[in-house]
């Protein structure tokens, strides 16, 4: 069964990718699959960073409204 990846690991990802093709050392032929993989990874650590907001600002207005469990 294969973990799920942290927000760390595919930033770590991306950052690398990101290099790679800047640095031209993506070849011609994996230019669209690196392509396609970093867009995953933007759409993954996106979507943890909005749920890490969400969970962050109900702790906070759970602390800050009395009137909430």
């Amino acid at each position: 069964m294969e973990k799920e990846q942290t927000y760390s690991e595919a930033y770590a990802e991306l950052e690398q990718i990101v290099g790679d093709i800047e640095n031209a050392t993506v070849e011609i032929e994996e230019l669209s699959l690196k392509v396609k993989r970093a867009a995953w990874l933007l759409k993954f650590c996106r979507e943890k960073l909005l749920r890490t907001e969400a969970d962050v600002n109900d702790a906070l207005g759970k602390v800050t409204d009395p009137k909430e469990g």
